[in-house]
């Protein structure tokens, strides 16, 4: 709704917007680097949908349901965990993607990423 100021003097009418209606949420931009996006791709259905949501979440400025910081690759890089009957998956908010099969990162994969945090601009 909005709302009408009228000015007698001038006989001018002003809009104002109207404090009680929230404005609506603005999307960040997702851009995939390298392979990233094939990566994504060539998993599962039911994982790209729970990874697509998950950085749906991040592009509204929330923060994923299941994450964890990634130091070893660069200052504010996180991995977004999803796991499914297959295996577990793994999205550096889109530097890299892949299926995680041991308990700890690969190096490739760490590495991987740390080159394209660099491509960004980033500083690791």
């Amino acid at each position: 709704m909005q709302i009408l100021a009228f000015d007698h003097a001038s006989i001018d009418i002003i809009p104002i917007v109207d404090p009680r209606r929230p404005k609506p949420l603005q999307m960040k931009p997702l851009e995939f680097l390298g392979s990233s996006r094939d990566d994504l791709a060539a998993m599962p259905a039911g994982i790209r949908h729970n990874i697509g949501l998950e950085l749906m979440r991040v592009q509204f400025g929330a923060e994923p349901t299941d994450f964890k910081p990634m130091p070893s690759v660069g200052a504010g890089v996180y991995e977004i965990r999803v796991r499914d009957a297959s295996g577990a998956y793994r999205a550096m908010y889109v530097l890299h993607a892949f299926q995680k099969k041991t308990q700890q990162t690969a190096k490739t994969d760490i590495e991987l990423g740390k080159a394209r945090y660099r491509m960004i601009g980033g500083k690791p």
